[in-house]
């Protein structure tokens, strides 16, 4: 599987389409885990919960998630697990997709990157 670490990810803040696959409320903040000392997401990521995100057709996987064919799209969520199953599923749709293997857990422990909510 295809992976990016933090500190490719925070250098292409920006360059690449970032997918969040948690749950809404784990997106916005308003519902995290006790075990992160932040809240909130990577700026500029697209919130497609991976329940939904399984069950969307390609077209509208390009809209929620906001990637175009050819583009790149890496994807998180809170440990790594679901973001790799969103990254195999995006591989196999012929997307170029990344999995941010340390995700919101390993980012949100660094105070120095961005954080929106």
């Amino acid at each position: 599987m295809s992976e990016i670490d933090l500190d490719e990810l925070r250098g292409r803040l920006g360059e690449v389409a970032i997918l969040d696959v948690r749950a809404p409320a784990e997106y916005d903040g308003s519902l995290g885990k006790p075990c992160d000392p932040r809240q909130g997401h990577i700026p500029g990521a697209r919130n497609v919960d991976i329940y939904r995100l399984m069950n969307l057709d390609p077209a509208e996987i390009e809209l929620a998630a906001g990637i175009t064919p050819g583009g790149e799209i890496v994807a998180y969520c809170h440990s790594g697990s679901r973001s790799a199953i969103a990254t195999q599923m995006l591989r196999a749709l012929g997307y170029d997709a990344r999995n941010y293997v340390g995700s919101w857990h390993e980012w949100s422990r660094h105070d120095a990157l961005p954080v929106e909510s």
